[in-house]
């Protein structure tokens, strides 16, 4: 028999083949240039992989996976106003996607009205403005909602636009039963990487529970939270960083929906995830595998969850933005091909692929047309959905797998030190070690240590003309006059009860949502709905991590 042992080369016994390239994960260990049993010496398949759909999940969530159809295209997408994102969505449709995904403008994601003053320049910039039921039912003309499932990328107002969304589903005569969708919803990962918060954490997980509760009984069929690991990645977050802060933050939700008295097996089905897809294919799909295995085990070790489908990892991917480059673009359709390679190859359940001109300004449509035909391709013209995890097994993907699990683990025991998510961004614990690993990925393209095609390696003298897409300001204009006609038309003293009834229950312990929507249902704007909460539970303030 033939010994394999020979395969396992110590580290730098072929560094002479490489040119000098870097072969270091993306969390900064080495790679071996040969992996071989070894490596696996005590592997327990069972324990470790067990079958697909069944615990811990690291093959995938269900049995057939691709097998018999495929993940869900979605493509995140939204600019100017709801009318210019309404054509982009049936031409997505018309193209195959098989889902929407919105993209709110900054004023909308901060609670804020176009006609406020802290939003004037941003208007419809980098997603779609909505002010009140009047855009969202313009945003979804023509798209049957018990027909299309739809995420929303909303997070501190993810009430709100989530219960006009609900609206006008019931304009159009669909109830809640059948609305299927997710909300990002994740707030705590904004305190840490992103920005667009609005209240301090206790009330903003006080809100999250409430939206917990009222998907229970409203809408049965809806994610309520994708728990996000893309912006901290995006951010600097290595891969077990990424998915260690995740799901630190996922276990804060559970825990504050268990203290508000809801049955684990009740909401855990619907909670989702949303992380990022880089080109380092092999350490992104070990990260997929690992952070399905460790959700697993946490919520049947701490949440005593009984239900299969409480302890699945179910997430939406989206591939790296921050890889993109400005120069040579057209080199972007081949990054994001491997990045959603390497998501399908993980086991995701949705994917967006970027399209190639993102690094520059909002996609085009031909552009957004190519990201999807890459999905497209993938799912049609390759075997890829031919069998499931088809890296089990895998010398390389197993070894990383267990790197990757035990480096998340123990920062997740490093956050749980603190006391949970909550405490450990109060004292910048994740944002610190995001922004370390960050400096060093900057350091290592500074240097071109890690290489960059076209931005510090095969560069060009000369790039290409391109013509973004531009957004038109006179969008603003447009919003601030459709919002100065929707306060002259609708019953303020209606509106005005609502938002007083909104602002009792957050006072008390109701749950805010059922008058929310009454507001809503007035006319009443996100901002004004945002502004009533902020008179009630103050906005947050960031301690300086510096």
């Amino acid at each position: 028999m033939r010994d394999l042992t020979r395969w396992c080369i110590p580290v730098g016994a072929w560094s002479h083949y490489r040119g000098g390239m870097s072969h270091q994960t993306e969390s900064g260990w080495d790679f071996e240039p040969v992996y071989g049993p070894d490596r696996l010496a005590g592997f327990d398949p069972v324990e470790k992989l067990g079958a697909p759909g069944e615990f811990p999940f690291t093959r995938g969530v269900y049995p057939t996976m691709y097998t018999q159809r495929p993940w869900t295209m979605r493509q995140y997408a939204g600019f100017g106003t709801a009318a210019e994102s309404n054509q982009r969505y049936h031409q997505l449709i018309d193209a195959g996607t098989m889902g929407l995904s919105v993209a709110f403008d900054l004023p909308t994601q901060m609670g804020y009205d176009s006609d406020a003053a802290i939003a004037h320049g941003e208007v419809g910039k980098v997603g779609v403005a909505i002010d009140s039921i009047d855009d969202m039912r313009v945003l979804f003309d023509r798209i049957p909602l018990d027909q299309v499932s739809t995420s929303m990328t909303i997070n501190a107002p993810g009430s709100v636009l989530l219960l006009l969304y609900q609206l006008v589903a019931e304009e159009q005569g669909v109830s809640g039963d059948k609305l299927t969708g997710t909300i990002q919803n994740d707030v705590l990962k904004e305190y840490i990487a992103r920005g667009t918060y609005i209240y301090p954490p206790k009330e903003s997980l006080r809100l999250i529970s409430d939206i917990f509760a009222y998907c229970q009984t409203e809408l049965p069929r809806w994610n309520t939270i994708s728990i996000s690991g893309y912006h901290m990645a995006e951010a600097g977050a290595t891969p077990a960083q990424e998915i260690a802060f995740t799901l630190a933050d996922g276990i804060e939700y559970v825990r504050a929906a268990v203290a508000a008295g809801l049955d684990v097996d009740t909401f855990a089905p619907r909670l989702s995830f949303f992380f990022v897809s880089r080109t380092t294919l092999l350490e992104e799909v070990a990260k997929f595998r690992a952070a399905r295995r460790i959700w697993a085990q946490v919520m049947r070790d701490e949440f005593n969850a009984k239900n299969p489908k409480s302890l699945m990892l179910r997430f939406h991917t989206q591939t790296a933005g921050v890889q993109l480059t400005a120069q040579q673009p057209e080199v972007n359709l081949v990054r994001v091909a491997i990045q959603g390679l390497a998501a399908v190859l993980g086991g995701t359940q949705s994917l967006h692929t970027n399209s190639y001109d993102e690094a520059i300004a909002l996609p085009t449509e031909k552009a957004a047309r190519l990201a999807l035909r890459t999905q497209q391709v993938l799912a049609y013209e390759t075997d890829v959905t031919a069998t499931v995890d088809p890296f089990a097994g895998s010398y390389v993907v197993e070894s990383l797998t267990d790197e990757v699990e035990a480096a998340a683990r123990e920062l997740m025991d490093r956050v749980e030190e603190f006391g949970g998510a909550v405490a450990a961004i109060e004292k910048g614990f994740q944002k610190q070690e995001i922004e370390r690993s960050a400096y060093r990925i900057a350091q290592q393209i500074d240097s071109a240590e890690r290489v960059v095609v076209g931005l510090n390696k095969f560069k060009v003298a000369e790039e290409e003309p391109y013509e973004p897409l531009r957004v038109d300001p006179a969008i603003e204009a447009q919003q601030v006059d459709r919002l100065a006609r929707l306060r002259a038309e609708r019953d303020q003293a209606a509106v005005d009860k609502a938002l007083l009834e909104l602002q009792a229950a957050a006072r008390g312990s109701d749950n805010c949502l059922y008058p929310m929507k009454e507001a809503l249902r007035a006319r009443a704007t996100v901002g004004e709905v945002s502004n009533a909460l902020r008179e009630v539970w103050g906005v947050y303030v960031p301690a300086d991590t510096f």
